[in-house]
């Protein structure tokens, strides 16, 4: 009992001693803790009020024909058996006795019928009716519908639509309506709020929010897109994407997802870039776009270290159209644009985008990266064909091998051959190992220039080889088919 007492009178003073040390320690938080500011979330109520009627729910129908009568098609039940034993089979009379006259059927127009094509969203981009939605809410439709907030329903018509970009501009006949403004998307940044407005699934009026995830997101696709993290699911096609100002700064276009639902990976159109396209189509009904006729690709590290370009920054050109505006203006397979009408090219797909947007007709200058220097060219802009025609080659003819150190065997190419493909000299590979097949180079190949000289032949080629740093690669400038590339292939040492 007095060990049961003692033990009490240890653990009282125990408690008293960690509640001391617990009082001590919030007493000395360090500042920087303690006063931590608070953050509140944003409040979208007063954008969603002014914003909201300019937005609208757009559906279509579709006129598809009705299966007519025929084998399996219904309609009269003895038509199978004519479709098997001829037109003048009969059926037979009342109780199979006589064979009964074959009434034949007069022919008919094919019939048709409306059907729902899908659901997408839009917005007002002016007073008198004008509406900015997706290409693909509104392609191939019969008919277009739209609704508005407060319940009214209106037929719209098609001004133009361009399916590069996936803008359509469609438009009701009424008067006093209230647009959306129109925001700068280059002001957006990483983590900003931002809300989309539209009809997911049907679902009208829908708002949901999130953060822009990233800006400039390239895709492949024309336009480099606005990646966020708001909700979108389809039906929200072509509605607006809202900065806190209540300013449109993007067209809700496509998602990244594996199951067809929204899956945290949203892109959105820019709204600068969209406009632009609706000055056309509100003026022509169409979007006329420039050309220089040149196919292109990426500047890897390694081919702008083997060329003496200081970043990895342009647009490769692999191929040159014959008698195109590239080509007259002097662009050659291998050389780099780096700038065009005055506007860096970062990226080889801002080239398409700022050439696009340049008038035909009109004469730029365009700035290149040649055997280790830059030069400007001018180059007057053509217009973008509706059709491309193909161009076909041969594989040149054989000559004797003649060995390099890059693990090449290459021939000389013949003359008729470089005059069919447009070029001077060159080797053509017809064995690739050790490093030269690491790098992709396969038989066919044609090599144009190694660093920054040009190939004439086959000795030739094995007397640069010769002469290689073998502490670097080498930068192979590589014609494949229509297609040219640079390649870099380290030395053996």
């Amino acid at each position: 009992m007095k060990a049961m007492t003692v033990s009490n009178a240890f653990f009282r003073r125990f408690l008293v001693v960690v509640a001391a040390s617990v009082a001590m320690s919030a007493a000395y938080v360090p500042a920087s803790v303690a006063q931590t500011p608070t953050v509140a979330l944003p409040d979208f109520t007063g954008i969603v009020e002014k914003a909201d009627p300019a937005v609208v729910n757009i559906r279509t129908t579709a006129t598809v024909p009705v299966r007519g009568p025929g084998p399996g098609g219904g309609g009269d039940p003895y038509e199978l058996f004519r479709w098997f034993f001829g037109p003048d089979f009969q059926q037979p009379g009342p109780g199979g006795q006589s064979p009964m006259p074959r009434q034949r059927p007069q022919p008919s127009q094919p019939e048709e019928r409306t059907v729902p094509r899908g659901v997408g969203s839009g917005f007002f981009i002016s007073e008198d009716g004008y509406i900015l939605t997706n290409n693909h809410v509104v392609v191939d439709a019969t008919d277009i519908y739209v609704t508005l907030t407060d319940g009214r329903e209106f037929k719209a018509k098609v001004i133009g639509t361009d399916e590069r970009t996936d803008v359509a501009l469609i438009k009701i006949e009424t008067k006093d309506m209230v647009p959306l403004v129109i925001g700068d998307p280059k002001k957006l940044k990483k983590g900003q709020w931002v809300l989309a407005i539209g009809s997911p699934f049907g679902l009208d009026s829908t708002v949901t929010s999130g953060i822009v995830s990233a800006i400039g997101r390239d895709t492949g696709e024309y336009l480099p897109f606005i990646q966020t993290d708001v909700a979108v699911n389809p039906g929200n096609s072509g509605g607006p994407l809202i900065n806190l100002d209540g300013e449109v700064v993007g067209i809700n276009s496509q998602i990244i997802s594996r199951s067809g639902g929204f899956m945290g990976i949203s892109l959105a159109i820019p709204i600068d870039e969209a406009m632009r396209v609706v000055d056309q189509l509100r003026a022509t009904g169409k979007v006329t776009r420039g050309r220089v006729g040149v196919q292109i690709g990426e500047v890897g590290k390694d081919v702008a270290e083997a060329i003496g370009l200081p970043k990895a920054e342009g647009a490769l050109v692999s191929s040159v159209e014959a008698e195109g505006p590239a080509e007259e203006a002097g662009v050659q397979p291998g050389d780099v644009i780096l700038k065009f009408n005055n506007e860096p090219i970062k990226r080889w797909s801002d080239l398409p985008r700022i050439v696009g947007e340049t008038k035909p007709g009109t004469r730029a200058d365009m700035e290149v990266w040649r055997k280790g220097k830059s030069m400007t060219l001018s180059v007057k802009v053509g217009e973008i064909p509706t059709e491309k025609a193909a161009a076909a080659g041969k594989k040149p003819a054989p000559a004797p091998e003649v060995t390099n150190a890059l693990g090449l065997g290459v021939v000389d190419v013949p003359a008729d051959v470089q005059k069919k493909l447009r070029i001077k000299g060159g080797v053509q590979v017809k064995v690739a190992e050790g490093a030269a097949a690491k790098a992709g180079l396969q038989e066919g190949d044609i090599v144009l220039a190694l660093n920054d000289t040009d190939v004439t032949g086959a000795k030739q080629f094995a007397t640069l080889v010769g002469k290689l740093d073998k502490s670097r690669a080498a930068g192979l400038l590589v014609r494949r088919g229509d297609q040219t590339q640079w390649v870099a292939v380290p030395a053996s040492k």
